[in-house]
């Protein structure tokens, strides 16, 4: 018997420990070299795991397992042929050969074509199961157009969605009996729920959470204020919306502007820029901008490189492309490694004012929030305007209160002046 052990690699210099979130490859199943067995879960993505030599799989470690870099996964035995060991419960393919043979009709045309589906067909990814799970779906229902079969997450919506369409079976009207007073009074207690239920926190949610009160207990945290008119901001849009759509194929967004506007400042003002090693402070003469993006697993903030260098247009590239990944779960470790400055949006999902925490070890990070018509007082009248809260969260250690009041009021001018902006003035 001739066993290859499959170990955790090493991932990234930053990655010690990974959480094998699902087997791919059942117990006993015949694997080829190279084909993905399990997916692991990191700080930061989620990845395949794929098999070292071809054979029969040996499951060492179980769904939801922490492992240390380095920790025995699986084993495969090279000695078992895929003749020998190709059915999941490891009987040989031979028997299921004779039997075929005896049958006395032919097989029908469509199991000649599932014996050639992937290993992937009908298994949904991680965001995509989720969703499913929680509307109650059962993957054998979906239909999956991913790689090899694979469930996507736009299937799993569709599913959703179909699943809504459907015409509910109206049930008989029946008449409400009446109660009395003492009737309600006196419904027995062990009617209620008071059940409770536990879930292990996914790998990224502990590591957010990690973060999140490092930053608070680490770092000397304060939060300024402001307030932007976003007038010329929309003019600018609806005036040029059309065009930029029919000459790059995609809409002029808010995000482009606003991280556009942050990066000019803080070319300006490279302590905003600037992170803390020690005792050093490192100062960076280009603004990688960090997009908080929200997915089903979490809060993931890939940065977009050199946001002082690209056009309006490449910014809104880069951030559709780092959002697609990000919400398929696609997002590679290079692609979330570094960030100087990081841009959150909680106005999406209708938050007026916060205090965004820091993404360390960037010393600065903008809050946008809802966009409210306000009475305004403009050359003595009173008018409506589209205004909106900015918020800048920002290390005390790093920046003074005078220069982060500095910084948060010259985006605001950029953006109350656009055209400005664009002529870079």
């Amino acid at each position: 018997m001739s066993v290859v052990e499959m170990k955790v690699p090493t991932i990234g210099e930053s990655i010690t420990e990974v959480t094998l979130s699902q087997w791919l490859k059942k117990d006993g199943d015949y694997v080829e070299l190279d084909e993905p067995i399990c997916e692991f879960e990191s700080d930061k993505a989620t990845l395949e795991f794929p098999a070292e030599a071809a054979g029969k799989l040996i499951h060492v470690a179980a769904e939801g397992d922490d492992l240390e870099i380095g920790a025995l996964v699986a084993k495969v035995d090279t000695s078992v042929t895929r003749e020998e060991g190709g059915s999941s419960n490891g009987a040989p393919e031979k028997k299921e050969e004779k039997k075929k043979e005896e049958q006395p009709a032919p097989a029908p045309a469509g199991e000649e074509s599932k014996a050639e589906e992937s290993y992937a067909t009908g298994h949904p990814s991680p965001a995509a199961g989720k969703i499913l799970k929680e509307a109650d779906i059962q993957p054998e229902k979906v239909e999956g157009t991913g790689r090899g079969g694979r469930i996507t997450k736009e299937d799993a919506l569709k599913a959703v969605e179909a699943q809504k369409s459907q015409p509910s079976r109206p049930e008989p009207e029946k008449e409400a009996p009446q109660k009395t007073q003492k009737q309600i009074v006196s419904t027995p207690r062990e009617n209620f729920s008071r059940d409770t239920s536990r879930k292990k926190m996914s790998r990224m949610r502990r590591t957010i959470a990690k973060r999140l009160v490092s930053a608070k207990n680490e770092t000397a945290m304060l939060t300024t204020f402001n307030e932007v008119d976003l007038t010329e901001v929309m003019k600018l849009r609806k005036k040029y919306q059309e065009k930029f759509v029919e000459k790059y194929g995609i809409k002029l967004g808010f995000m482009s502007l606003f991280a556009k506007a942050c990066a000019k400042v803080l070319m300006e003002m490279p302590d905003v820029n600037a992170s803390l090693d020690g005792e050093e402070l490192v100062y960076h003469d280009y603004a990688d901008i960090s997009i908080a993006i929200s997915t089903p697993t979490g809060l993931v903030v890939p940065p977009v490189h050199n946001v002082e260098s690209l056009s309006f247009a490449e910014i809104e590239y880069k951030i559709a492309e780092l959002a697609e990944k990000a919400r398929n779960g696609n997002l590679t470790l290079d692609e979330m490694q570094g960030g100087t400055f990081t841009i959150t949006n909680g106005g999406v999902f209708g938050s007026l004012l916060s205090t965004p925490i820091l993404n360390e070890p960037q010393s600065a990070i903008l809050g946008m929030h809802g966009i409210k018509q306000r009475p305004m007082v403009i050359d003595g009248q009173v008018v409506p305007r589209p205004m909106m809260y900015l918020a800048l969260s920002y290390d005390h250690r790093v920046i003074d209160g005078s220069s982060s009041v500095t910084f948060l009021v010259k985006v605001k001018e950029l953006l109350e002046d656009p055209v400005a902006m664009l002529m870079d003035l």
